[in-house]
């Protein structure tokens, strides 16, 4: 008999789970594979998502503008993205809801030792690697405006992030503009050969959660939950700083140490606030003024580009807008 009731309470339980695992949503999530995609990587590693009844799929790629691509081709519901794919996607017409920005960093620019460039004014008449259409773009024509010159004064190439330390190693560029993990990755490959140069303040990049304005119309409940794992995940990393390293070292292949001593240069706090509205405002003026831009484009009422609503529903303190 006790056998039979064993039996019966480990079927009930088998089938507790099965329907739970029948009960969670799909969601296809594009993920940047890197330290500023810390929040979901720990949502998903920890399993934040699947508590909050979500099944995510996550398709990993190295920048945010392929990321939001791949949403924008119908490849993924979610995307974490940076505010320059967001931007040129705006100024395109493209019906996408911006949700929340999760983690904010300065962009950097590594050089190789022998190229005599100590401050932004040297980089005059060198051979610099940038992305085009992501934050590393701007950085590169923010930095150079900053320092008074303009593109024509230097030599620049386009580059995947990852492509950088090869390129400066074979001597084809003189200087990498982009963000971490890439500059930390260049300075152990290159050893003694490359430097940073102190640019701080020049340009943070921001990281986001942006979908299409159709699927959020369709998927209010799962958006929440979405946001809501996010948040947990967020206050599991700032209370867990040593765990949530190892977890997110792990998940984009870098070493403990190394992703120790930048972790405190990753801002993660999932908001939407007047920063970002400036943020994107700015972007956009860029822009305008580079004539980086489609045909005939204006600057983006973000009134139709920022939905609230999602993250007031789930952490209303989290929307922090003196007006917009």
């Amino acid at each position: 008999m006790r056998f039979a009731s064993a039996a019966l309470a480990a079927g009930l339980s088998l089938v507790a789970l099965w329907t739970q695992a029948e009960a969670a949503e799909k969601v296809r999530l594009a993920q940047n594979l890197s330290p500023i995609s810390g929040t979901v990587i720990i949502a998903q590693q920890k399993g934040f998502f699947a508590k909050h009844g979500l099944d995510v799929e996550v398709s990993n790629f190295t920048s945010g503008k392929k990321c939001l691509d791949t949403v924008l081709g119908g490849g993924a519901d979610i995307a974490t993205t940076a505010e320059a794919p967001t931007t040129a996607a705006a100024m395109s017409k493209q019906p996408i809801a911006f949700l929340a920005r999760m983690e904010y960093s300065d962009l950097k620019t590594l050089v190789t030792a022998d190229s005599k460039i100590s401050n932004a004014a040297d980089l005059k008449g060198k051979r610099i690697g940038y992305t085009a259409g992501t934050g590393g773009e701007v950085y590169t024509m923010t930095l150079l405006k900053k320092a008074g010159l303009k593109a024509s004064d230097v030599s620049l190439t386009n580059l995947p992030p990852q492509g950088m330390v090869a390129a400066m190693a074979a001597g084809s560029i003189d200087a990498a503009n982009t963000w971490e993990p890439h500059i930390s990755n260049g300075l152990k490959a290159l050893g003694g050969k490359a430097k940073v140069i102190d640019t701080k303040g020049v340009y943070s990049e921001t990281f986001n959660i942006v979908v299409m304005q159709d699927w959020l119309a369709k998927n209010p409940a799962t958006v929440d939950k979405f946001l809501a794992a996010a948040i947990e995940a967020e206050g599991w990393m700032k209370a867990n700083r040593a765990d949530a390293i190892k977890v997110v070292a792990e998940a984009v292949a870098l070493k403990e140490d190394e992703l120790t001593a930048i972790w405190d240069e990753y801002v993660f706090d999932l908001v939407l606030d007047d920063k970002q509205l400036a943020v994107l405002k700015a972007h956009s003026e860029w822009r305008l003024e580079s004539g980086n831009h489609p045909p005939n484009a204006t600057m983006p009422d973000f009134s139709t580009v920022i939905f609230a609503d999602p993250l007031r529903r789930v952490a209303k303190e989290r929307v922090k807008f003196g007006g917009m």
